[in-house]
């Protein structure tokens, strides 16, 4: 089988293949499929260097999953010009800002957490978990049933909700607290 002939039996699984990848990668199927082309053209060892029509589709198949790749990590990194944002005297933080404002919230959240008492630190910690483990696994851990994991999990909140708002509560007018 010619390069060409390949190349051209090799199209319509191309085409399928990026349909199928381009939307996880956040990009058109057309514009994967180009880059995909560019890559393996410009590739020594491209679809042209394979033996065998199985080689070349393992090939096809491996760079268009490493270009989808490419192109999401593109997209995390990228960020749209929107002028209306760049303006200094708007009044918005910048991305930077509200970063480090979120990460001070944050962090404010996690010490008033640890302040509570009880098995509520625990809990909450629990569902605050970057694992985002399942009401049987806390239950799990914490020894207790999974149906009483709700009650448990309300008071908790509840306590929370007061000592935040007692934090954060303006006194008001002869220093009485509202």
């Amino acid at each position: 089988m010619t390069p060409n002939e390949l190349l051209t039996s090799l199209r319509p699984l191309l085409a399928a293949e990026c349909a199928a990848e381009a939307p996880a990668a956040g990009v058109d199927a057309a514009d994967l499929e180009q880059a995909v082309w560019v890559r393996l053209l410009s590739d020594t060892s491209g679809c042209q260097g394979a033996r065998h029509r199985t080689e070349s589709v393992l090939r096809l198949r491996a760079a268009v999953r490493a270009e989808a790749r490419a192109e999401r990590r593109r997209a995390r990194r990228e960020v749209p010009y929107d002028p209306t944002s760049a303006e200094p005297s708007d009044g918005h933080e910048s991305g930077v800002e509200r970063a480090v404002l979120a990460a001070e919230s944050g962090r404010e959240l996690r010490a008033a957490v640890r302040r509570l008492p009880g098995r509520c630190p625990r809990l909450l910690s629990a569902l605050l978990s970057a694992t985002d483990p399942t009401y049987r696994e806390i239950a799990g851990e914490l020894g207790i049933s999974q149906g009483s994991l709700g009650p448990v999990r309300s008071r908790c909140l509840g306590c929370l909700r007061r000592m935040l708002t007692a934090a954060i509560a303006a006194p008001g007018p002869g220093g009485k607290e509202r």
